[in-house]
């Protein structure tokens, strides 16, 4: 199975114009998204789908694959339908340019799902709310599926609504999304003769297209606590999770510099000398 990672980037954005070329750490905030992709054992190939040159430019400059398409796709969906148009696969997984803390293992638990059943159209994750006010929040999508994790609606409103007592889950939505060409097609092919579907509209949420057509949306349920940057501060947040990660991982090199022999275990670090026998010293993170 041919696997295809798209991520849909354009310089136009109404709180933060010019977002994907932000530079963080260093590197524009695309490059990092980039990366992140390129770990998936999954992927045949990875883009960058753009409307802009500029974007495409800072790509081409540091060895990244980019495909220009057109201006005028009013969602990052038909941007990666384009994209399926020009570049032949099995499978398209639509991973956002502005999350650059996504990790590789999230973004395969998209693909996973289509191996097991044949028939699969569309995939999408969620992940569980840990922060009561995100349940109110109208920026996070809530996820409602049936027993089998077949998505039934995505509302920005609390759902299901708790009259009956507050002993429920919520899951909100985690943006990637996994496409065979097929739903592509009909996506795209439904907006330029219809435009929006009626909740889809409402909502503003893609997915729904999928899930108001009959569609059987599979989710995918994953540890996720990403940062989506939509401002500049945003940015500075993400930049100070990058930083501080940055510098735990040079505290850890320091400690396996002075002791080549240690291994972390929980919170624990084991000592392995050239006797027989380990040394544990407790406490010690």
């Amino acid at each position: 199975m041919k696997v295809v990672g798209v991520i849909p980037a354009r310089y136009q954005s109404s709180r933060f114009p010019g977002k994907p070329l932000a530079d963080l750490c260093g590197k524009p905030m695309i490059w990092w998204v980039y990366q992140q992709c390129r770990k998936v054992e999954e992927f045949d190939k990875v883009y960058v789908a753009t409307d802009d040159r500029r974007i495409m430019d800072a790509c081409t400059s540091l060895k990244m694959d980019v495909l220009l398409t057109s201006g005028k796709h009013p969602t990052g969906t038909d941007r990666v339908g384009e994209v399926a148009g020009k570049t032949a696969a099995d499978l398209y997984v639509n991973i956002q340019g502005d999350e650059p803390l996504l990790e590789p293992g999230t973004i395969r638990a998209a693909i996973t799902p289509f191996s097991l059943d044949a028939g699969l159209q569309v995939t999408n994750l969620m992940t569980r709310i840990k922060n009561p006010v995100d349940v109110v929040n109208p920026t996070v999508p809530k996820v409602v599926t049936n027993k089998d994790g077949i998505g039934v609606y995505l509302t920005r409103a609390a759902a299901p609504y708790p009259k009956g007592g507050l002993g429920f889950d919520y899951y909100k939505q985690v943006c990637v999304y996994g496409f065979r060409p097929d739903a592509l097609r009909f996506y795209c092919d439904y907006g330029r003769k219809y435009g929006k579907a009626k909740a889809e509209s409402v909502e503003d949420i893609e997915i729904l297209r999928f899930i108001e057509n009959g569609y059987r949306v599979q989710y995918v349920e994953v540890e996720s606590d990403t940062v989506a940057v939509d401002t500049p501060n945003d940015l500075k947040r993400v930049r100070m999770i990058m930083e501080r990660k940055d510098r735990g991982m040079e505290k850890e090199m320091e400690r396996k510099r002075k002791n080549p022999g240690g291994g972390i275990c929980n919170n624990r670090i084991v000592y392995f000398n050239s006797a027989a026998h380990a040394r544990i010293r407790k406490g010690v993170a």
